[in-house]
């Protein structure tokens, strides 16, 4: 991998950050948008036919000169028109025209991770196309969301850091946020895998948190010294917690020493405003390096079935997932060739991680012409209709000038359990 082709980006209403791996690194670097800051403003501006952005388009704001487009997200995420320079523009364009300028100094980018504070469907494909106009392609673009984002670089961690839960609060100026990383309880026996979730568990809106926001007000501070540090000893009641981090602009003033000292019982406290887009920059080194077998995440949103086929890869043969479990069904549509044996027929393993029942599916292979052993190639294609159909087709692509393609073509529609209650059963 060259240096900063993998990156990790961080989106959200008011901010971007973006950290990229370096191989001479033992973690991520972040990109400094100035001195010890990480953040770029998410403003973007138009003056004398040139588009600037970030620290650049504020001080545009701030002298009254030229176009100022500001809640770039929202705005992207509800298709609105802006007009600037004389031209309407679509939200998704100006969001991508500026996530291509904070991207600049990147020659070629392999691999991308967005880091959101929700994704869905019309997230995830919105994203995924920004990422096609900035010159990366659909099948490198990765959508995930906060929570997911702590979970991946709690990963690369040190094992005893998460070796219970962790926990994460996110302070702005009027809430306060507590989430845990936890390890699930499969019923399945199969997997080797081990599944970790990200929860919300509490949050408060503290109204002290307005008075010491920006500036520190001493006696406020000290009622919501005291306030938070109720809200912690609530968080970690009955819980063992082996860290806890600290992130967002609520904590950027010294206003908690009390709860510090709870944070700090017994467990290590990090502070630090790029744990979002290192998370993803980590996701994006596990989609580059495919064999990395760390622990798979999980939420309500999560496919917690996989799809398997037997094949032979690389030698090994056994059962392979052409569906994982731990991603987004609008995520795993996929498209392989596979070489097999003599065989009259396919089949196909659906095991789910709530249960012990394994389902098997057959794909006949009758009609296929006769030919001699490992000369027969199909090409296989994943296709998901919603969340609970999945229609797999297999298709004769010949083998070389030796036998040319058939009209062979089959397809097989296969009724899942969908994400519903599925999620909820492994706690």
């Amino acid at each position: 991998m060259q240096k900063g082709s993998v990156l990790g980006y961080d989106l959200n209403e008011k901010n971007c950050q973006i950290s990229y791996y370096d191989e001479n690194k033992e973690e991520p670097e972040t990109m400094e948008a100035a001195v010890d800051n990480y953040q770029i403003p998410l403003i973007l501006g138009y003056y004398k036919e040139r588009w600037v952005y970030g620290q650049e388009a504020k001080r545009l704001r701030e002298a009254g000169e030229g176009d100022i487009v500001t809640h770039l997200f929202r705005k992207a995420v509800k298709r609105k028109k802006v007009r600037v320079g004389g031209k309407i523009h679509d939200g998704v364009w100006l969001l991508a025209k500026f996530i291509s300028l904070t991207l600049k100094k990147f020659e070629q980018i392999d691999y991308i991770t967005f880091s959101v504070p929700y994704t869905n469907v019309d997230m995830s494909k919105m994203l995924k196309g920004i990422g096609k106009y900035i010159g990366v392609p659909g099948e490198c673009v990765f959508v995930q969301d906060y929570k997911e984002s702590f979970c991946q670089y709690m990963f690369y961690q040190p094992k005893e850091l998460w070796q219970y839960e962790s926990a994460l609060f996110y302070c702005d100026a009027q809430e306060i946020r507590a989430y845990m990383l936890r390890r699930l309880n499969t019923v399945s026996t199969k997997s080797r895998d081990m599944f970790v979730t990200v929860e919300e568990v509490a949050n408060a809106h503290m109204k002290e948190l307005e008075a010491i926001y920006p500036v520190l007000n001493v006696d406020k501070a000290k009622d919501a010294d005291e306030s938070f540090k109720s809200f912690i000893q609530n968080v970690f009641d009955k819980k063992v917690v082996s860290s806890v981090y600290l992130t967002g602009e609520g904590f950027e003033n010294n206003w908690y020493p009390n709860s510090l000292k709870v944070l700090c019982n017994g467990r290590r406290a990090f502070l630090g405003n790029n744990l979002y887009s290192k998370g993803a920059c980590y996701s994006s080194m596990r989609y580059a390096d495919p064999y990395d077998d760390g622990p798979i995440y999980l939420d309500g949103t999560k496919m917690t079935e996989q799809i398997c086929l037997r094949m032979r890869i690389g030698g090994q043969e056994g059962w392979y997932p052409i569906v994982a479990w731990g991603t987004h069904w609008y995520e795993a549509d996929g498209q392989w060739e596979v070489i097999l044996e003599d065989t009259s027929d396919i089949e196909i393993h659906i095991e789910t991680l709530d249960g012990e029942d394994l389902k098997v599916e057959t794909v006949s292979l009758e009609e296929l012409p006769e030919r001699t052993d490992y000369s027969l190639r199909l090409q296989i294609e994943v296709m998901f209709m919603d969340e609970r159909t999945c229609r797999l087709r297999f298709k004769d692509v010949g083998f070389g000038e030796f036998y040319p393609a058939s009209d062979f073509l089959v397809e097989k529609e296969l009724h899942l359990g969908g994400i519903n209650g599925q999620f909820n059963s492994l706690s």
